[in-house]
């Protein structure tokens, strides 16, 4: 049985198992890991998007960016569009396909302004056409929308170019923006859910994405399925080598058994002196 089970085909099979059933485990709690982090993300979305709105000031502030446990959560400001520093964010999915979105400085009562993404628009003839925004209310309006962090090369993998048209960038970094303001500004950003005076036409909003927990907790079952077949595989195959061992020496092979008529046999009759009889005649 040693012989059977630490031949040389045998130690290969048994180093696999070692390497792969610790991994395959590994990568099922990874994968767990990967769960309970995308669940927690799911529920603090639901919880900000149902929360009720708050002032922008209770949330954020000037300098400072949104605190990822505040994303999503509504916010309320009063104030005036500043227009004249408007800025389009290249490459934003909408009805339409690939537009821009339009990011406009409401400056509120209180004087910081707050960087709000008033909705999708399409892009012009070609990628560096600037197209025609829907104009923002004049006057004083009161303004609802969902907060974000600032965009950054490390969350989005982009980063803004200095061959972009005057006016567009890639990413919402708004500290970089801000240092173009003449007003102190909020961090962060909002999506623009709601707005009075109600403007005619106006950009098209911006719908949030919901996150979901995604296929992470079916991958960690399946590593474990898998774990458990590599290991109901070498189990198999060593059931399978010894049969076959003990089907050859049953056979009288003398390389799988010493039985009666094997080599060890002969080895015993030589050394009791025991010698084959010769007939007479």
């Amino acid at each position: 049985m040693r012989r059977v089970l630490f031949s040389q085909r045998m130690l290969a099979f048994h180093a696999l198992v070692l390497v792969i059933v610790p991994s395959f485990i590994w990568l099922g709690f990874w994968q767990l890991d990967r769960w309970e982090q995308r669940s927690a993300s799911v529920e603090l979305q639901q919880g900000n998007l149902a929360a009720d709105p708050v002032p922008v000031a209770e949330l954020i502030e000037v300098g400072g960016d949104v605190d990822p446990a505040d994303r999503w959560r509504a916010v309320e400001a009063s104030g005036t569009w500043d227009t004249e520093h408007e800025i389009l964010l290249r490459n934003r999915d909408g009805s339409g396909g690939v537009g821009f979105h339009v990011l406009t400085p409401l400056v509120t009562e209180e004087g910081p302004a707050l960087l709000v993404n008033r909705g999708w628009i399409p892009r012009g003839e070609t990628a560096l056409d600037t197209p025609e925004i829907p104009p923002a209310p004049s006057g004083t309006v009161e303004v609802t929308g969902r907060l974000h962090f600032s965009e950054t090369e490390e969350n989005t993998g982009l980063r803004n170019r200095d061959d972009l048209p005057e006016g567009q960038l890639l990413v919402a970094d708004v500290p970089a923006i801000a240092e173009g303001l003449p007003y102190p500004v909020y961090g962060g950003y909002a999506d623009l859910t709601a707005q009075d005076p109600v403007p005619d036409p106006a950009p098209e909003r911006v719908e949030v994405r919901e996150l979901d927990s995604g296929m992470s907790l079916s991958y960690a079952v399946q590593w474990w399925v898998f774990t458990l077949v590599a290991i109901g595989g070498w189990v198999f195959l060593m059931r399978r080598e010894l049969s076959e061992a003990r089907e050859a020496g049953a056979a009288g092979d003398p390389d799988a058994s010493d039985g009666p008529e094997g080599p060890a046999s002969a080895s015993a009759a030589a050394a009791s002196g025991d010698r084959p009889r010769e007939d007479v005649g």
